[in-house]
């Protein structure tokens, strides 16, 4: 077991769904808010240091005052550098990750500033470990269609480079689907290819909400939920529409009471691409490479399998097109053996 462990961490891995701000470890958490002058609620650790939290609500509290502690462009290119950092050692080749300029205005940053962070985290990763980090902008859902707009129009006036896709999160029981074309009209007309959270906490039914009314989604973030829907799992499928499948997460949030009732792999024996993600790592106890590792131990999943995988989220990433290239190539000459 010991050297098929091994064997899975080497496996060149890709990562399409966490949160910027959700990836930021304990021990730097209290760093930033130290160098920032922030003083952190009593309870906000357990005592072994972890994020202490006991449900959706209270996860939600504890994400926002992590967030809260950045406030200058130096803590996005830490907390950018320290993830990429994480995930190369866990032998991840290709990361997205999803940064919310409406956390980072809260604080009063301006976009300019927290790209430059999170840029400069980036060259530095890429710089030291190789791997390749790339940025999803996205809106939140709660927060209404004209601020998601507001943040469309904000990514596409000011483009950058590592800047790949556009994305929604937030509480899906907001709102419907269709209230927030405009916004993501926008991101599809300037070029930018579009995923959006859905079929996590409610049902197949906001994921059916998505894929019919908003434009040219390509990928799902979670999209578990779907998988109560046979004829939904069908139609992701013919339309070829990836999920971005959190294990760790939805077992974190209760989703699914064990491992043996996660629809994994009757998403994958369906024919659907997917990717395994961390979401919110240090809140979940997870990682990138966790979720491989438990690929192979409450899924069965062998080596073939794994790597397949990872090149169904390189194939379905939003990197450019000769980047995109490159590392499926990589993917397809690492050895099982």
């Amino acid at each position: 077991m010991k050297l098929i462990r091994q064997k899975i961490r080497q496996i060149p891995k890709v990562e399409l769904h966490s949160h910027l701000e959700g990836t930021i470890q304990p021990s730097l958490v209290k760093q930033i808010a130290k160098r920032n002058n922030i003083k952190l609620r009593d309870g906000l650790f357990t005592p072994q240091g972890d994020f202490a939290w006991d449900d959706f609500v209270t996860f939600l509290q504890a994400y926002d005052e992590v967030s809260s502690c950045l406030q200058y462009s130096k803590d996005y290119r830490e907390i950018t550098y320290d993830y990429l950092k994480s995930c190369a050692l866990e032998g991840t080749i290709y990361a997205e990750t999803f940064i919310s300029p409406d956390h980072a205005a809260e604080m009063g940053m301006s976009y300019e500033d927290v790209l430059s962070g999170c840029a400069q985290g980036i060259d530095d990763a890429e710089r030291e470990f190789g791997i390749i980090g790339r940025i999803i902008v996205t809106c939140v859902r709660h927060l209404g269609p004209q601020q998601a707009v507001r943040i469309a129009q904000l990514m596409v006036d000011e483009p950058h480079p590592y800047i790949v896709g556009f994305g929604m999160g937030g509480d899906e029981s907001q709102y419907v689907a269709s209230d927030f074309t405009p916004a993501f009209q926008i991101a599809i007309d300037a070029g930018y290819p579009c995923t959006v959270h859905a079929g996590e906490v409610c049902g197949s039914e906001s994921v059916w909400d998505v894929i019919n009314h908003l434009p040219m989604i390509s990928r799902i973030g979670h999209g578990v939920r779907s998988a109560e829907d046979s004829e939904l799992i069908k139609t992701l499928a013919n339309r070829k529409i990836s999920l971005e499948i959190c294990p760790g997460s939805n077992l974190a949030l209760a989703l699914y009471p064990d491992w043996k009732s996660h629809p994994l792999n009757h998403i994958l024996e369906a024919g659907i691409s997917v990717s395994l993600n961390s979401d919110d790592p240090p809140f979940f106890n997870t990682s990138v490479g966790k979720e491989y590792q438990n690929g192979a131990e409450h899924f069965n999943l062998d080596l073939k399998q794994l790597l397949y995988i990872s090149r169904m989220a390189m194939e379905s990433s939003f990197a450019d097109t000769k980047t995109k290239a490159h590392l499926v190539k990589q993917i397809n000459e690492w050895s099982i053996d």
